[in-house]
């Protein structure tokens, strides 16, 4: 392919992916304003409630997740991407504006519905226009903007807080700028990329697969010579075409509930449910916990959690540069039994009494193995198995999945902290890692360098 194609293609793939980056910011922002906004609310001494204000915006995630696929097979990836960036605005404006309880997390779940559309329209949109031998790392685009938005958001986050006084009580807290205001600023700032996501989202192409399967084939066509040559864009077309040959009788939730693709089905659903029960959410979400019982300040916990985000962007980028060499399986392997030997350490070190910068080398080195492993290769995993005509209900089920198991993780942490202890904790979550390793070498089939066309005819059968 000509080498302004292959630029096109990536400017459209990083445009798409800005919903990751939005994705990755909302997630993790509210794990910098937690110390602030539970006592503005008052309820730093109320597990229950600081349980629910952490894990609404997940109830929102399974709607939106839910509903992505439906509405994006009807009307198309673009106008819904549209849509979830317009939420994002409406997110960041409103949950840092609120004076109630009620409202924050009202605003909350608006956010969650706008990172279910983002967290599953944006990877498969990217398959869709991706070339067969680039798209592992074309869908890693989408991870890296995850990891960076992820990063913004702990920096922002650093950076705006302002430093709390050693032994700060909790009415010097509520009283103070940083939980007045600072923690509203650390929602706001998320206004820009939203913005800049609804205005790019509109030069965005529609998906010509979408296009094709829709029975617009001259404007899928069309769109396929912009992204390469004459030949490329004629040959994508007469597979697409072979392929939906067979299954015109029916589309979406019917077509996903056949016989056929119970395979592919199940392995979406485990990838996506092991990405979050392995357990890295948990430090992401609730970085002030892990890193205090570790012994170190409020201040220091900012800055910490700072130094995984680093972590975190640089392995995502080892990670598109492997994907497509060392392929989908071989990863997944990786990241599996790798957590499983670093969470025996972690264990190790909450069991023992071990603080300070030993167990955040272990923190770190766990992010290394998730970052350049099951978090990119899932997203890439899901948005390539499925078949063209249900490939938006399939992502939506396998993310509707993922929020479902992200919920459990984040909901049931503190519960798990309290009856396992730390030690015991993340000891369970190397089992389950344990256990999803053995399910990839038994189940999960080598994808990469396949076309999407190919992939259907070996896997659903």
């Amino acid at each position: 392919m000509r080498m302004q194609s292959n630029l096109y293609l990536f400017l459209i793939a990083l445009i798409s992916a800005m919903g990751g980056f939005l994705f990755g910011y909302d997630w993790v922002v509210i794990g910098g304003a937690k110390p602030f906004y539970e006592q503005y609310f008052q309820i730093a001494d109320n597990p229950v409630m600081q349980g629910w204000a952490m894990s609404s915006a997940l109830i929102g995630c399974l709607i939106g997740a839910l509903s992505a696929g439906k509405m994006s097979d009807r009307f198309g990836r673009k106008p819904i991407l549209i849509v979830a960036a317009g939420l994002f605005i409406c997110t960041a404006i409103g949950t840092g504006s609120v004076h109630s309880f009620a409202s924050f997390n009202v605003f909350r779940l608006i956010g969650g519905f706008a990172i279910g559309i983002a967290s599953s329209l944006s990877p498969m949109y990217i398959a869709e226009i991706a070339p067969a031998h680039l798209r592992g790392r074309f869908v890693s685009i989408n991870q890296l903007t995850v990891v960076l938005g992820i990063l913004t958001s702990q920096i922002v986050n650093w950076q705006i807080a302002e430093p709390v006084v050693t032994g700060a009580t909790y009415e010097m807290i509520r009283e103070s700028w940083n939980g007045q205001m600072g923690w509203r600023w650390m929602f706001w700032a998320m206004t820009v990329p939203a913005a800049l996501f609804f205005i790019f989202s509109f030069v965005l192409p529609e998906s010509p697969r979408w296009l094709a399967s829709s029975g617009r084939r001259e404007v899928a066509l069309e769109v396929f010579t912009r992204m390469g040559e004459s030949d490329y864009a004629h040959s994508e077309l007469k597979a697409i075409e072979a392929g939906a040959s067979d299954e015109k009788q029916q589309g979406g939730f019917k077509l996903l509930l056949r016989p056929a693709m119970r395979k592919v089905l199940v392995i979406g659903v485990v990838m996506a449910v092991l990405q979050q029960w392995c357990g890295i959410n948990v430090i992401f979400n609730y970085a002030q916990e892990i890193f205090m019982a570790a012994g170190y300040g409020v201040s220091d916990v900012l800055m910490n959690i700072v130094v995984t985000g680093i972590t975190n962007v640089v392995f995502t980028i080892l990670a598109m540069f492997v994907v497509d060499r060392w392929g989908r399986k071989a990863l997944t392997l990786i990241g599996s039994f790798g957590l499983t030997v670093i969470y025996a350490f972690m264990g190790a070190a909450y069991y023992f009494h071990i603080t300070g910068v030993v167990l955040l080398i272990i923190v770190v080195a766990a992010i290394a193995c998730y970052a350049m492993t099951l978090a990119t290769v899932m997203w890439v995993i899901i948005s390539e198995i499925f078949p063209n005509r249900v490939r938006g209900v399939a992502m939506s089920v396998c993310t509707f999945a993922l929020w479902a198991a992200c919920f459990i993780l984040t909901y049931t942490f503190p519960v798990l902290n309290s009856e396992l202890g730390a030690a015991g904790t993340f000891w369970l979550y190397g089992a389950i890692c344990l256990l999803g390793g053995i399910f990839v070498i038994v189940y999960l089939p080598e994808t990469k360098g396949k076309s999407l066309e190919e992939l259907e005819k070996e896997l659903v059968k």
